[in-house]
């Protein structure tokens, strides 16, 4: 029989009725056999994610403030699930042991993942599967970087003693001292992917509150198409740009073992969702796959005559952003020029430093600065088979008295990036999406 791994996000796991929806979803296949939880997240509006709470919670106790009112709204969420569903989990227990662990070290991160933790302990009980804890399988080196082949094989051999289980997602432990380490926010869906790997899944269904990928953000589009197919490949371009309804590191686990993700909503289970595989998209006619952008970039352009004779000018200009700590997001290249476009955010009070050592170490003829610029990436696979995408694109933002501040083609040639003014940031992407999408 076929397995099927499937990750349910904090929306999922609000409240029991949605929980209710899991035990729907778990037994309408039998194939689905591995369920990997978040931590509850909100319920309504102005709620708290337990997350939120547990990392409030961490800061409480750094700093020798009582911590126990804010406990017993931790606990009481968890006590009224159990009730309301009539899950037999001895709570008073567990949290009897958390606070058993507070004075331990590193119980930073303990505190923080007690909540997928309990999450997997409750809902593991309710779907009557067996409870895995992920803390000893999936593992980590010193810094903190995750051992893939190392969790694979501890991940495999956990599972192969469960026909049915339920997993916390989040966290695991560092190799060397069996402490708890964290991924990032919503490193749930790491954990699925892995698990989906160990598994040697058919399929990774991640269940969340949307319908998979829309091309286009529906604050900035009206009704934007959904996303039916799309490559890894693909998906990391547009994650890269924000468009992503899961962590964007999930990919990796998967892809690696050729499994298909499936994004899913729990409120709409009907609904086929968005399939990202190796494959991608099918022949539905489609130039391009989806369009996403981030605003506020910085753009330092450096000019300089005959800089291309100047052997390793450009491994000098990469080094002073590197020594400054900074990241760049693109660098176009001219014959006498280097542009590099920064996110605004990660140069903060760096800026003028940066400029100053390009002065002196590059000599450059002229250095100028540009602020509030935004980025929009235009991604496809079939982009490269179809002539005149680029001019089409430009097309259209002329069209719509756009003024395109740089243009860029990927030499995979599955996306362009166009350069726009700020405030032009919206009117753009609904410019390009109406000519590629035709109404």
């Amino acid at each position: 029989m076929s397995v099927k791994v499937l990750k349910f996000g904090g929306s999922s796991v609000a409240d029991p009725a949605q929980i209710r929806k899991i035990r729907e979803i778990v037994e309408a296949d039998p194939e689905r056999r591995y369920v990997v939880v978040s931590a509850p997240g909100k319920r309504y509006s102005g709620d708290s994610k337990i997350t939120d709470l547990l990392i409030m919670l961490k800061a409480v106790i750094d700093n020798n403030i009582p911590y126990e009112p804010l406990m017993a709204p931790i606990k009481e969420r968890y006590m009224n699930i159990a009730d309301e569903l009539g899950i037999d989990v001895d709570l008073d227990a567990e949290f009897k042991e958390i606070r058993r662990n507070l004075d331990a070290e590193g119980y930073g991160n303990y505190i923080v993942s007690r909540g997928e933790y309990l999450s997997a302990r409750l809902i593991s009980a309710y779907l009557g599967y067996d409870f895995v804890d992920t803390k000893d399988l999936i593992l980590f080196d010193n810094k903190g970087r995750l051992l893939i082949d190392q969790t694979n094989e501890a991940l495999a051999a956990e599972l192969a003693k469960h026909e049915r289980a339920v997993l916390p997602g989040f966290y695991g432990s560092y190799a060397k001292n069996g402490q708890i380490c964290l991924f990032s926010r919503g490193g749930s869906d790491v954990t699925g992917s892995l698990v989906a790997r160990a598994a040697k899944a058919s399929v990774y269904e991640n269940w969340t509150d949307v319908s998979g990928m829309l091309m286009a953000d529906p604050r900035i589009v009206k009704d934007p198409l959904p996303i039916k197919d799309i490559s890894y490949v693909e998906l990391r371009e547009l994650s890269y740009m924000g468009a992503s309804v899961m962590h964007e590191d999930a990919v990796f686990p998967a892809r690696m073992s050729d499994i298909p993700i499936n994004i899913r909503n729990t409120n709409k289970p009907e609904d086929p969702g968005t399939v990202i595989s190796n494959k991608g998209a099918g022949d539905d006619g489609s130039i391009i796959s989806g369009i996403a952008g981030k605003r506020d970039f910085t753009v330092i352009s450096i000019y300089k005559n005959m800089m291309n004779n100047e052997v390793g000018f450009v491994r000098k200009a990469l080094a002073i952003v590197e020594d400054a700590g900074v990241s760049f997001d693109h660098i176009p290249t001219g014959i006498d020029s280097l542009s590099m476009v920064i996110a605004s955010s990660e140069l903060e009070d760096k800026l003028e430093d940066i400029l100053e050592s390009f002065k002196v170490q590059l000599k450059p003829d002229d250095i100028n600065v540009e602020e509030g610029i935004a980025m929009i990436a235009i991604v496809g696979r079939k982009m490269f088979r179809s002539v005149g995408t680029s001019a089409r694109i430009c097309g259209a933002l002329a069209a719509n008295d756009v003024n395109i501040r740089m243009l860029n083609q990927g030499t995979g040639e599955i996306n362009v990036i166009v350069g726009v003014e700020g405030a032009d940031f919206e009117k753009a992407i609904r410019a390009i999406y109406a000519e590629f999408v035709k109404a």
